[in-house]
């Protein structure tokens, strides 16, 4: 990839679900290691994105471009996303009943070292990897020998989705509202998480209204989505004022 070239390019991108059209016309660019902040009202299209982003079949694309890495995003599969880099936190993680945690992500990092053309983990080497990054982010080792969030709490699932994230190292992580129902621990070892792969060439589209957690984040950029288009761009300052003031204000026209 050409390093002036930014990793995730989005030019246009309209998605309609059934039949309803969401996102109206969505332009950004991230580059590697950068972090962007989404916010916007219930409704305004920040979860459609990121599940459009990584594949969801209910989401058709109607229009516009998505690449990351000057890839065409659209034109791959799930698999192929996921493979090429590209990591969705869930708002709400599901369970999946009879599938082992380990053997889970286990296996999702061994798919994405064979497209990176990295040797395999055995499952030694895996759970001595699982085991430190589950107790940097405060997991009980236990959890790992469970099925997916099987019985987990909120803030349980949401750690055990930092955990895929600190395992997979992703190229581009997009990482939705992973700051509900943690505790103040688990808020720390977000940030903490966030930074140290950012240092290593990580991007981020985080979506959050939490403006505690967006400070200590420290982003490139905050956006505001509104009605399906980006309405503002702006820094901190803009992430400080809809803290203050909520999304009910004077809207300028969104742009594309």
């Amino acid at each position: 990839m050409n390093q002036s070239q930014p990793l995730l390019q989005l030019s246009g991108l309209r998605v309609d679900i059934a039949g309803r059209n969401v996102l109206k016309s969505v332009s950004l660019d991230i580059d590697a290691g950068a972090l962007v902040v989404l916010m916007g009202a219930n409704g305004s299209g920040k979860s459609t994105l990121g599940l459009t982003l990584a594949g969801h079949p209910r989401y058709r694309v109607t229009g516009g471009e998505a690449r990351l890495g000057g890839q065409d995003l659209l034109a791959m599969n799930v698999e192929e996303r996921a493979r090429a880099g590209l990591f969705l936190s869930f708002q709400a993680p599901p369970d999946i009943p009879g599938v082992k945690n380990n053997l889970f992500i286990r296996s999702a990092v061994n798919a994405v070292r064979e497209a990176r053309g990295e040797a395999p983990l055995d499952a030694f080497d895996f759970l001595g990897d699982a085991r430190a990054a589950a107790t940097r982010l405060g997991l009980p080792e236990a959890m790992l020998g469970r099925p997916v969030n099987d019985g987990f709490s909120g803030g349980e699932r949401k750690r055990n989705e930092l955990l895929q994230l600190a395992l997979l190292q992703p190229r581009l992580a997009i990482l939705d509202e992973i700051d509900s129902g943690m505790d103040v621990d688990g808020l720390r070892a977000t940030v903490d998480l966030v930074q140290s792969l950012r240092a290593k060439g990580t991007a981020f589209l985080i979506v959050s209204h939490y403006l505690n957690l967006i400070e200590s984040l420290a982003p490139d950029a905050v956006l505001r989505l509104e009605q399906g288009c980006i309405a503002e761009h702006g820094d901190i300052e803009l992430a400080r004022e809809i803290a203050r003031s909520g999304f009910v204000r004077v809207s300028e026209p969104a742009v594309a």
